[in-house]
């Protein structure tokens, strides 16, 4: 055990995407678990789309979180996840792990990518998350009163994005138990988007509607809020995926890597109101 504890102190993980809903989580938990954070972003040298910065951030890093700025299924993360792997593991950083999309199909070209460039890898896939209701454009919908989404009735098993966080730490800490393994992480259980915003409603004390679309006229919309065409049709056929109810069931993810339940979405609604996220 000693030993353990004194490799996760002299252990350096590059986070990607440190100031965002994931990754500032995981920067976090590294950090509570005794690990060296090194912060991957623009303001700090780094850039996704030019490679001459790479080499820098990730020299002498034992480790590193990979999440994609746009959508792990778009084809310029395949390329680009692979490359930064590739040179990751020519670089000496022995332990690399992605986070992925839950049933995203998309997502396997970029996935594949990273299991193939010569690191040990982790694939973690997450459901929906808790907080894109209280971070990211969907808050600001929700402001306004209604929140217009191409999810039909379909369940989705809500995680909190903290409960990535711990667990990415744990994988990266926890020696070889979860090289080469993919681990999908939910939240405890289902509920429609129109749950969701029921709960919101009742814990914020404001009542907000919900408006289930077709997935392409959703993505009619995003072209019309200036969305480029491309970028509006990948995440139309996305949603046209994910939303179809394959993702409609429970994972014991959590706590098959944490040992204990994964937080619920009541208790990350009654935080977040608390806060006044959904004050309008």
């Amino acid at each position: 055990m000693a030993d353990n504890a004194a490799n996760t102190q002299n252990m350096t993980v590059v986070v990607t995407g440190a100031s965002g809903r994931t990754g500032s989580r995981v920067v976090q938990a590294a950090r509570t678990a005794g690990c060296t954070v090194r912060s991957a972003s623009r303001t700090r040298g780094f850039d996704w789309e030019d490679r001459t910065t790479w080499a820098q951030t990730l020299r002498g890093a034992d480790a590193a979180y990979l999440v994609y700025p746009s959508d792990v299924g778009a084809p310029a993360a395949t390329e680009g996840v692979g490359a930064l792997a590739r040179e990751a593991a020519g670089l000496g950083v022995r332990r690399l792990v992605l986070l992925s999309a839950r049933g995203e199909q998309q997502a396997l070209a970029t996935e594949e990518a990273l299991k193939v460039s010569g690191a040990e890898w982790t694939v973690v896939r997450a459901s929906w998350f808790a907080q894109n209701f209280s971070e990211g454009p969907l808050v600001e919908e929700l402001r306004r009163g209604e929140l217009v989404f191409p999810a039909g009735e379909v369940r989705e098993p809500f995680v909190d994005v903290r409960d990535i966080g711990d667990v990415v730490a744990a994988v990266l800490t926890s020696g070889e138990r979860f090289v080469g393994r993919t681990v999908e992480l939910t939240g405890p259980r289902l509920l429609s988007f129109r749950d969701a915003v029921a709960e919101i409603s009742a814990a914020s004390g404001t009542t907000f509607a919900y408006t289930p679309v077709p997935a392409r006229a959703y993505g009619e919309a995003l072209t019309g809020f200036g969305v480029p065409p491309e970028e509006a049709e990948f995440l139309v056929e996305v949603f046209e995926g994910l939303l179809d109810g394959r993702n409609a069931c429970v994972t014991d993810g959590v706590q098959r890597v944490l040992g204990r339940s994964p937080r619920d979405f009541t208790d990350f609604v009654r935080e977040a109101a608390a806060a006044g996220t959904w004050k309008v």
